[in-house]
C-alpha cells in the first residue's frame, strides 16, 4: 500500500508565492502558510511514498493540532522550499515537522508541527493505524531532539547551518 519510493525520509519541493496569497505589503498571509505546508506534504506523500491520503483504503488523517512559527517574512513571487518529515507517531496519530526555507535552503522562514489523527472515513471516528502503516512509519520517522515546539524554534534561531536570524 505504501512504500519509500525515492529513498528520501525528508522530501522537499519548491513553490513560488503567488499574489492572491499575500497581504497588501507583499508578505505571505499568515493563514496561507498552512495551506502551502499541507499542500506540499500531500504532494510529498504521493510522490515519495505513493500514499494518496484521499484514497488510502477508507482511512485518512485530519489535522488536530498545529504549531507554527513565522521566523522570516516570505514575499510575493519568492521561490521557497518546503521540507517535511515525520518526527513521531503512535497508534492513533502522527506528528510531522514542516520547514519553509529560502531558495538557497540556507535560511529557515517558517516552522510548523502538525499532529494528524487517523480517522476511519466510514465512521468519522479515530482508529488505530494498521500494522502496515506502523511498519511504514517506523521506516520514515526521524525524531528530533526537542520535545517542545518552542525548543525546536529556539534551535533553529541559534543553529549555525540553517538559521532563522541573520
Amino acid at each position: 500500500m505504501v512504500k519509500l519510493k525515492s529513498g528520501s525520509k525528508i522530501p522537499s519541493s519548491s513553490v513560488i508565492i503567488r499574489f492572491p496569497d499575500c497581504d497588501p505589503f507583499g508578505h505571505l498571509n499568515n493563514s496561507r502558510y498552512i495551506d502551502y505546508f499541507v499542500n506540499a506534504r500531500e504532494d510529498h506523500l504521493r510522490e515519495n511514498y505513493e500514499l494518496d491520503v484521499y484514497n488510502a483504503g477508507g482511512v485518512s488523517w485530519v489535522t488536530g493540532i498545529q504549531h507554527i512559527a513565522y521566523l522570516k517574512p516570505v514575499f510575493l513571487m519568492e521561490k521557497v522550499w518546503i521540507e517535511s518529515q515525520m518526527i513521531s507517531y503512535n497508534l492513533r496519530h502522527v506528528t510531522v515537522e514542516m520547514r519553509m526555507l529560502n531558495e538557497q535552503k540556507s535560511k529557515i522562514k517558517s516552522l510548523l508541527w502538525g499532529k494528524f489523527f487517523h480517522i476511519d472515513l466510514s465512521t468519522k471516528k479515530s482508529r488505530n493505524h494498521s500494522e502496515e502503516f506502523m511498519k511504514f512509519f517506523e521506516k520514515i520517522t526521524i525524531p528530533v531532539e526537542q520535545s517542545r515546539f518552542e525548543d525546536r524554534v529556539d534551535f533553529f534561531r541559534t543553529a549555525k547551518s540553517i538559521k532563522a536570524d541573520d
